[in-house]
């Protein structure tokens, strides 16, 4: 494997220090570090370094909707906006409900090389909300699953999700719920206010999110399990989140990046790129999620990237898909929102893109601080740069971005992966090289 010194990186502590990565992990630490004879040098000057990141909400949309994304597109797009790991949400076709269903989706993972792609399981069969899936099963196959969702889905049936919590409890799994109550959301289109009613747009009340959450936290109490909430949305869900932690109960919580930054007033455009479950809010709760993530109520930001295709999009309000791509803009929208606002340091960058969700979802070798050891998962981002969002920096195969044409600070500018680059210099490497890396580290 080649070797490669990372000359002159800034960590996230501030600290400026080489790296030297052999055998794809950090083989030593220190200033004026000697090149060894072979080696790749990188030039570091000026750039941050982060632990690979790590999205603990990812749709790769394989198998059955590869129009949309493979897992290969997926974990390129991933690659290319810093991220080492991803997680892949079950609600693919067939639903990754079998132990069959989540190895295939982690051997492509390891086939692409660009990523870990560690799959979610389903919570139930088909997301069908009506009996739970082969839990058991997933948690001990290969692929190890330790997260589980019905994500796109609420588990609204309450027993369903108590027993769902007191199976994954078994083996220190967890379930991250989509919380939106099916009644309260039918045909919803964007968020409920005075905005959708001037629109003539069916509202999305906050309390569908937020009653289930308050009544998943109890679930975790009485059952004294894990619970994470995917994408929370709103102020109230803040405030319930900050109690259950006050009151002692397990639960995790993440926020999408285009929820800290994007708001409802952007629907009056009737541009579908930002059609999103669950909606953009107001600019109210934009202040109380960023809030919420510097208070540490809200552990961690993660992309729900949701890849659709031109056709999905490009249609009428009502008839468009949900989702947005979010893996190659998350990090910029993050120093954008975050810090250069100075409510968040590098340091912390790493803690919610990288360390915590890494341990919520059990992930070992994305989470260091760059320890003698360490498995070389890295990204050095360029925080100076800035630039228009554009085509050329989605990696995937869809394009259905909020941020086409705005400007966004920092810059990914070389990503590795146990070791080997996946993005060099801002491009990201050839499939080949990189699948051929990947070979080489699975012989090694």
């Amino acid at each position: 494997m080649t070797t490669t010194l990372i000359r002159g990186a800034t960590l996230p502590d501030g600290t400026t220090t080489d790296l030297l990565v052999a055998d794809g992990r950090i083989a030593e630490r220190g200033t004026a570090i000697a090149t060894p004879s072979g080696a790749r040098v990188l030039d570091a000057a000026g750039l941050v370094a982060l632990p690979g990141l790590v999205d603990l909400h990812t749709h790769l949309r394989e198998p059955g909707f590869e129009q949309s994304e493979t897992v290969l597109s997926g974990t390129r797009a991933a690659a290319a906006g810093g991220f080492t790991a991803v997680f892949a949400m079950a609600n693919t076709m067939p639903v990754s409900d079998t132990a069959g269903v989540v190895e295939q989706v982690q051997a492509l993972g390891e086939s692409a090389g660009y990523a870990t792609v560690r799959p979610i399981g389903a919570v139930t069969v088909g997301l069908a909300g009506e009996r739970l899936s082969e839990i058991g099963a997933m948690a001990n196959s290969r692929a190890a699953v330790r997260v589980f969702s019905d994500d796109g889905k609420c588990v609204h049936d309450s027993l369903l999700m108590r027993r769902a919590l007191e199976y994954v409890k078994t083996f220190d799994g967890v379930v991250a719920q989509h919380a939106q109550d099916p009644r309260l959301t039918e045909n919803a289109q964007m968020n409920e206010g005075a905005l959708s009613s001037e629109l003539g747009l069916k509202g999305w009340p906050a309390v569908a999110e937020e009653s289930i959450i308050a009544r998943d936290v109890l679930l975790a109490e009485h059952v004294g399990t894990r619970l994470h909430i995917c994408h929370v949305s709103t102020a109230g869900s803040v405030d319930v989140v900050r109690w259950a932690k006050a009151r002692g109960i397990e639960v995790t919580a993440e926020v999408t990046p285009h929820h800290l930054l994007l708001t409802e007033d952007l629907i009056r455009s009737y541009d579908a790129r930002y059609k999103v479950n669950p909606p953009l809010r107001r600019d109210e709760d934009v202040r109380a999620l960023r809030e919420g993530l510097v208070d540490g109520t809200i552990d961690i930001v993660a992309t729900d990237h949701a890849p659709h295709p031109e056709e999905a999009k490009d249609c009428e309000w009502d008839h468009a898909a949900f989702g947005m791509v979010g893996l190659e803009s998350a990090l910029s929208v993050v120093q954008a929102a975050l810090v250069d606002t100075g409510l968040l340091g590098w340091a912390d960058v790493a803690r919610v893109l990288s360390q915590t969700p890494a341990g919520i979802g059990r992930l070992a070798g994305h989470s260091h601080s760059f320890e003698i050891g360490s498995s070389a998962n890295i990204v050095l981002v360029d925080p100076a740069s800035s630039s228009a969002f554009s085509r050329d920096r989605l990696a995937g195969k869809s394009h259905n971005s909020p941020y086409l044409g705005m400007t966004l600070p920092g810059s990914v500018r070389h990503t590795l992966h146990r070791g080997y680059q996946t993005v060099n210099d801002g491009v990201v490497v050839d499939a080949g090289e990189v699948a051929a890396a990947a070979m080489g580290v699975a012989r090694g």
